[in-house]
């Protein structure tokens, strides 16, 4: 697809190369020169759109100052036909490349030729990235850390499939080990309670507290009978688990189609141990030299692993030495693997069994510790974890009402689930505000904010611009004024300073979605949004759509029909609507 802005500096290049040619056959110039430039886009547009540093790159090769390089350059460049309309130098050397109509003209007509899928890119080339993310435990209701990490791996996903990867969402459900072990026990005391007397009964110091578990030991309660407390206590975790999974997961997963988001598999970790190959995971790192067994348990050597992983990465033997490494254990003395064991057997079924060209997990910044272990685990067993599994780390949410932190529900009284803030505010305004930020920042989500009407909720104020669009092409078509195609408007007659910012912010969008992709942050999109949502309405204040000149009010409206295009593009990927009307 195209990018403008990298065309037009690909052109500046070879404008000025031509340039170098044309004035070294006059031998104004010697010949044979290479010169390494470099194209950037001056903040002041005053000192031009794009500026070339080619004159002092080549001075010392040239032989010559830079200034007269640039005046040679100049003298024979050949801008008809080009992009640009002028060329300047400016302090010490720097070729200043001012555009012309063509290049602002070629952005609409880019656009409307490329459509929906105006902005994509193809650095993926097809390969395949598996994007896991919220993966909570299927113990209770989401939360908002939950809600944060579903939008930003969604989202993530769908640039990452705008830009040419073959994506593939997963949720892994640990529906195995201590976590759910305690899970069990929680329902089983509550239901023994419910039968017995809550006196009756202690309720393990560890087990979930929340009125959730109650509500299962109840249900489990009415489904069973009191009978079911002769049960052995084993048999009875067992199905009691079984019981509160079969529930909870269709929960979670109706909360997040609600919010939008829809997994191409739910993977089990119960899967992993069936099977055995958590087992035979741990077996092939003891193969490769990498356990010991300590204590009647077997451990990992996590300490050479990390040393072997930062050496490689370029840090020192010294400052690998004073790094404060221990080892992980992998099966526990009692015949029980670790969590971790099965972490890293689960990444190693993405890489080798499913052979994913790259793994990105969105995690909370708790699990930073965890993040060079299991690529160092992964590069033990030659799958080249320390390039090929991703990790974003993704900061804690604040929620905020009155100004205020709100950790409990009004309705319930308990933590804030996802379910609860979908009761409260739109779909829209949780996916925009949970995107809103890097992941690697604080976020803070304001309650009122979220619901108010006006410039200063931002995912309003963008889709008010949609709107306000949509309303503008409503109305001139009622008085004959209908969109045109780009061929037919003259961009000549696009002058203002607001006219040509806005043109320049739509073609933007391809390198803020490769960015995007790059640096594995889709807040970029939210920003990017927000920023051409405010050159839209500068446009729109600063420059009437309906007047006397046709060549003038046919422009001005296909470039307000370009900016909703790319406004309900940009939402698109961020799972907001773009309303026609508000």
């Amino acid at each position: 697809m195209t990018n403008m802005i990298q065309a037009a500096k690909d052109q500046v290049a070879a404008l000025t190369k031509a340039a170098y040619e044309k004035a070294a056959a006059a031998d104004a110039l010697p010949a044979g020169v290479q010169v390494n430039t470099t194209i950037e886009i001056p903040k002041d547009t005053a000192h031009g759109d794009y500026a070339s540093n080619f004159a002092m790159a080549g001075a010392k090769a040239i032989r010559m100052a830079p200034r007269q390089i640039a005046q040679t350059i100049v003298d024979n460049l050949e801008l008809e036909g080009s992009y640009f309309s002028k060329v300047e130098i400016a302090g010490p050397g720097f070729l200043n490349f001012t555009l012309g109509p063509r290049w602002y003209g070629e952005v609409l007509g880019t656009i409307e030729r490329e459509g929906a899928d105006y902005g994509s890119g193809n650095e993926g080339a097809g390969r395949k990235v598996m994007v896991e993310f919220v993966s909570a435990n299927p113990t209770g209701p989401m939360h908002m850390g939950n809600a944060r990490g579903g939008v930003l791996g969604d989202t993530l996903a769908n640039v990452l499939t705008r830009t040419g990867w073959n994506v593939w969402r997963e949720f892994y459900v640990n529906d195995a080990g201590n976590q759910i072990n305690k899970f069990a026990r929680s329902i089983y005391a509550r239901y023994m309670q419910i039968v017995l007397g809550e006196d009756a009964i202690p309720f393990p110091e560890d087990g979930y507290q929340g009125g959730d578990i109650k509500e299962l030991a109840q249900a489990f309660y009415e489904e069973v009978g009191p009978d079911y407390k002769n049960e052995p206590k084993d048999d009875a975790l067992f199905t009691m688990a079984q019981f509160g999974l079969e529930r909870n997961i269709p929960k979670m997963k109706e909360d997040l189609k609600k919010y939008g988001i829809e997994y191409d598999q739910w993977y089990m970790e119960s899967w992993l141990h069936d099977r055995g190959f958590v087992a035979d995971t741990v077996g092939l790192l003891t193969e490769k030299g990498w356990t010991y067994e300590k204590d009647g348990a077997l451990w990992l050597n996590t300490t050479e692993l990390l040393k072997k992983k930062y050496l490689a990465e370029g840090k020192t033997q010294e400052q690998v030495d004073k790094l404060d490494l221990k080892d992980d254990v992998l099966r526990r003395a009692n015949g029980f693997y670790t969590y971790f064991a099965a972490d890293i057997a689960y990444h190693r079924n993405k890489l080798e069994e499913r052979k994913f060209d790259l793994v990105i997990n969105i995690w909370g910044a708790d699990h930073h510790g965890h993040v060079a272990r299991l690529q160092a685990a992964l590069d033990g067993l030659g799958l080249d974890g320390s390039h090929r599994l991703v990790i974003v780390l993704m900061q804690l949410v604040n929620l905020l009402q009155d100004g205020k932190p709100v950790r409990m529900s009004k309705r319930t009284g308990k933590a804030i689930a996802l379910h609860d803030l979908l009761d409260e505010i739109s779909v829209d305004a949780a996916r925009y505000y949970f995107n809103n930020r890097t992941p690697s920042s604080p976020l803070d989500f304001d309650l009122d904010l979220a619901v108010r009407q006006d410039s200063e909720n931002p995912v309003y104020y963008v889709q008010y611009a949609h709107a306000r669009i949509c309303s503008l092409i409503a109305r001139m078509q009622e008085s004959g004024a209908a969109v045109c195609a780009a061929q037919q408007v003259e961009a000549c007659v696009l002058t203002q300073p607001e006219e040509l910012a806005l043109i320049k912010s739509l073609a933007q969008y391809p390198e803020e979605l490769h960015l995007a992709a790059r640096d594995y942050d889709p807040s970029r999109i939210n920003r990017y949004l927000t920023a051409l949502a405010g050159d839209f309405h500068r446009f729109y204040n600063a420059c009437r759509c309906m007047v006397d000149d046709p060549c003038l009010q046919a422009a001005r409206l296909k470039l307000a029909d370009t900016v909703r295009a790319v406004l309900a593009n940009g939402l698109g990927l961020l799972g907001v609507s773009a309303p026609e009307k508000m």
